[in-house]
């Protein structure tokens, strides 16, 4: 299988994180919370989390602190699919395939629902052929990215399609809200929104940079399944977000990255970049020590946090396309997300 487009979408509206700070400090949802909850937004907002900016589907920030289901749910159908159809048509522009070339469409998302999923009006928005096999897939986090893909390996190698748009879409501020809860007011410092999208097909193609799916792998791990989840309240998405998740999606990346390298005989030493999920600072963190990574290593995925947040599932799109419009080193590359479940997952990436 090849990457043979690449394409990403974020929202116009761009927010710092001191303007979050100063919008939350001004709401009447912040006298309301307590003392630890008011300390807990100032210093992730405030103190160095590798986050300067995220873009936000949010006229203004105001529209946070109007956080109901039907508000939250109405953000969500609303963005989601133009976000995900902006992304899908720069990956078809960049593989020079049009719309009715297009066999199958996967689409990933885990901060909304809809019946007929995304996949409905993503099809309709681009002109997808009517007998399109269209997939959608939920409830795999910030890790989806990479099933997502490999459903696509698969439909591939079956040779039941030639070509796949794979596509990852989050609003996470449709599940932005404050309360005292721990969990809650880190993901509303935390996550940005976003929409990756590649095209797959069974041959590379001209004109761009050849990348070629190897080999991949993956772990779930049911028993740490409440360090990180969504669970609902009051009719909303609630995130459940624990201190223990940096070291864990470190194991997991590790044990998964060893398993593929080792059944294909290779060497970590043999990897030239790598294309990481980050869940925030200390995630990063932990991987370079669990891992033996240098700051350079994970220079791809700091700067789309930097930039973006945490996206969620569409993250290693990002970071894929920052490696490759920076001209990383051609080579064998690894790309690896981890989210709710507790999973992992991670590819080996051929690159020339």
């Amino acid at each position: 299988m090849f990457i043979v487009g690449l394409g990403t979408a974020a929202p116009p509206n761009r927010y710092t994180q001191v303007q979050c700070w100063e919008a939350f400090q001004s709401a009447g949802q912040f006298a309301q919370l307590d003392r630890r909850a008011r300390a807990t937004l100032q210093k992730v907002l405030l103190h160095n989390n590798g986050i300067r900016t995220r873009s936000l589907a949010l006229d203004s920030l105001d529209e946070v602190f109007a956080a109901d289901p039907d508000t939250l749910h109405r953000r969500f159908a609303r963005h989601a699919p133009v976000l995900a159809s902006r992304a899908a048509t720069d990956a078809l522009q960049q593989s020079g395939l049009r719309p009715h070339d297009i066999d199958a469409v996967i689409i990933s998302t885990c901060t909304g629902y809809l019946c007929p999923g995304l996949t409905s009006y993503v099809a309709e928005r681009l002109g997808l052929k009517p007998n399109v096999l269209a997939l959608d897939l939920v409830g795999q986090g910030c890790g989806a990215a990479l099933p997502n893909l490999r459903t696509a390996e698969a439909l591939l190698s079956a040779k039941r399609c030639e070509t796949v748009l794979s596509i990852c879409v989050e609003i996470c501020s449709a599940a932005f809200y404050l309360d005292n809860d721990p969990g809650v007011l880190i993901s509303a410092c935390l996550f940005g929104d976003g929409a990756g999208a590649a095209v797959l097909a069974a041959a590379p193609n001209s004109g761009t940079r050849r990348v070629e799916w190897k080999a991949a792998g993956s772990l779930t791990i049911p028993a740490e399944r409440d360090a990180l989840r969504f669970e609902h309240k009051n009719g909303m998405l609630r995130n459940i977000l624990t201190p223990q998740v940096p070291v864990l999606a470190a194991q997991c990346a590790e044990t998964v990255l060893d398993d593929v390298l080792s059944s294909e005989g290779m060497s970590r030493s043999e990897i030239s970049a790598w294309i990481w999920h980050a869940g925030g600072r200390k995630v990063l963190e932990a991987l370079q020590e669990r891992i033996g990574l240098t700051a350079a290593d994970v220079r791809w995925s700091s700067q789309v946090l930097s930039e973006f947040g945490n996206l969620s599932s569409p993250f290693v799109y990002f970071v894929l396309q920052a490696a490759l419009r920076h001209n990383a080193p051609g080579g064998c590359w690894w790309m690896s997300s981890f989210g709710a479940g507790f999973s992992c997952h991670g590819a080996l990436l051929k690159v020339a």
